[in-house]
């Protein structure tokens, strides 16, 4: 039976409580997202600046997302090990350094370099996760997530919306070295506000740690096997970035250290393989305890759907303020205030999205939010000079509409499968959005945006045909064992 409304409404205006952990934590989410896509709105700033070919600037976009990929799978497990608090603010004072770095870059290895480290910065939406996660029954735990999540994406926006105008303020070519550099402060000072701030736990309550580190639990020999299987693409999705930047097609790299990438890549796989078979061999040796039991399935499908949603919104993001500023021939500024629409529908598209979930159901709010998907890019894919701004703009904020709200219906989710493991279950569904973004920015670097847009909606058809006939509805309660060996059960319906 669902929920009813109050028993999901949260009071957003407050600031005690955990509603007020709730805030402090989507405002780091806001932050890092601000860093990460700081150089967006001023790509022709930078290229201009740099003097970038527009190969080089697409690989900057590239670059941008692809170490979040590991990077959210180590913070997954580092969160769940040291909790968000330290984790978080951790992130913001190494990301605000990071950020310093890349706008003192005075060629393309060097802003290349940066970009490529700032990805790291990317990894911070799994920690708050496993914040509000901890703070939030599972009745407000959509709601909240959805804030987390829509309020923090929406740092993209605010970046589009503000960094050429302040890059205009100081004024100059180097003008967005000093507003990137300001975002860098920005982080620098939050870092320590939120490690003073906040609890990883409410008073009295438990901080549940895996059992052991180093990879995921999994509870059967299918599950085993599927785990293997669904880390494949996050190292694929990386020599894909090595051959992009390779000898066969960018030529940034020599053949030698791109053959060398592979070389490490595969062996970074070989050795993730025995460590999830030290850790999980005893599912060959017998049933798993009921207490332990969960079904990876569900978080194979959380990935994919992940990689459609928030994959492609990173890419799109990254493209869209240079996409209107050629396709309707219009200034910088005024670019990254049209495309901000897309990034600024996250303020009610990812709440809404868990909304949707606490209240008619995860399975069906994610599989018509990924339906509304689908129609969106199929409608995006029609844009092109022709079109009316105000039509263009419309069609981009519908379709970021469910987008988003199926990040906040993903992450409703992501929560109610195995509580110890959240982090790092957020962290592989987390790396499956940078796996998105990876692959689908790779083809707009060999495509139109208009074949670009068609790829993502023929990506999340496939999905949506998984959801369908795989995912199953959480019910119930799920059990974890405390330190004393007690066991408690946890609400997840």
């Amino acid at each position: 039976m669902s929920p009813s409304v109050s028993e999901t409404k949260l009071n957003l205006l407050s600031f005690t409580g955990r509603i007020r952990i709730l805030h402090l934590t989507w405002f780091a989410f806001f932050l890092s997202f601000f860093i990460w896509f700081n150089h967006a709105p001023l790509l022709a700033s930078i290229r201009d600046t740099l003097g970038l070919s527009d190969q080089e600037v697409k690989a900057l976009l590239i670059l941008n997302v692809a170490l979040t990929i590991p990077a959210r799978i180590i913070v997954g497990m580092l969160v769940d090990a040291f909790g968000p608090r330290r984790m978080y603010s951790l992130l913001l004072f190494v990301s605000s350094l990071l950020c310093f770095g890349f706008s003192l870059a005075d060629d393309f290895q060097q802003a290349a370099i940066m970009r490529f480290l700032l990805g790291f910065v990317g990894a911070g939406f799994v920690i708050g996760i496993r914040m509000v996660s901890e703070w939030f029954p599972a009745r407000q735990l959509g709601v909240a997530e959805g804030v987390y999540g829509g309020w923090g994406n929406f740092g993209s926006a605010a970046a589009a919306m503000t960094l050429p105008a302040l890059a205009l303020y100081y004024g100059g070519e180097e003008g967005w070295r000093w507003a990137i550099a300001t975002t860098g402060l920005l982080a620098l000072t939050y870092s320590a506000v939120y490690f003073f701030s906040v609890s990883d736990t409410p008073k009295g309550s438990t901080y549940f740690k895996p059992k052991k580190a180093g990879a995921m639990e999994v509870s059967s020999r299918g599950d085993f096997f599927l785990y293997l299987l669904m880390n494949i693409p996050l190292y694929g999705a990386l020599a894909l970035l090595a051959w992009k930047l390779g000898p066969a097609n960018l030529g940034m790299l020599p053949g030698l250290v791109t053959n060398g990438i592979y070389l490490l890549l595969i062996a970074l796989y070989a050795f993730q393989t025995i460590r999830v078979w030290q850790i999980n061999h005893k599912v060959f040796e017998g049933p798993v305890p009921q207490i332990d039991r969960y079904r990876f399935r569900q978080v194979a499908i959380l990935d994919l759907a992940y990689l459609v949603t928030f994959g492609s919104e990173l890419a799109v993001v990254s493209m869209l303020p240079l996409f209107f500023m050629e396709t309707f021939e219009i200034s910088q500024v005024t670019a990254g205030l049209l495309a901000s629409g897309y990034a600024f529908m996250n303020l009610v598209a990812r709440p809404s999205g868990g909304w949707f979930s606490d209240r008619f159901g995860r399975k069906m709010s994610l599989m018509i939010l990924i339906g509304g998907l689908i129609l969106g890019y199929l409608a995006l894919s029609q844009v092109d000079g022709r079109w009316p701004i105000f039509l263009a703009v419309a069609v981009t904020m519908a379709c970021s509409f469910f987008v988003q709200s199926g990040e906040g219906a993903v992450f409703a989710m992501v929560p109610l499968i195995k509580r110890r493991l959240t982090g790092q279950i957020a962290g592989m569904a987390g790396a499956y959005g940078s796996v998105g973004a990876v692959s689908f920015l790779t083809v707009l670097s060999f495509v139109s945006p208009q074949i670009f847009f068609l790829v993502i909606a023929g990506a999340a058809l496939v999905t949506l045909a998984l959801i369908a006939f795989f995912m199953e509805e959480p019910s119930g309660q799920m059990a974890e064992v405390l330190p004393d060996g007690t066991v408690q059960m946890i609400d997840v319906t």
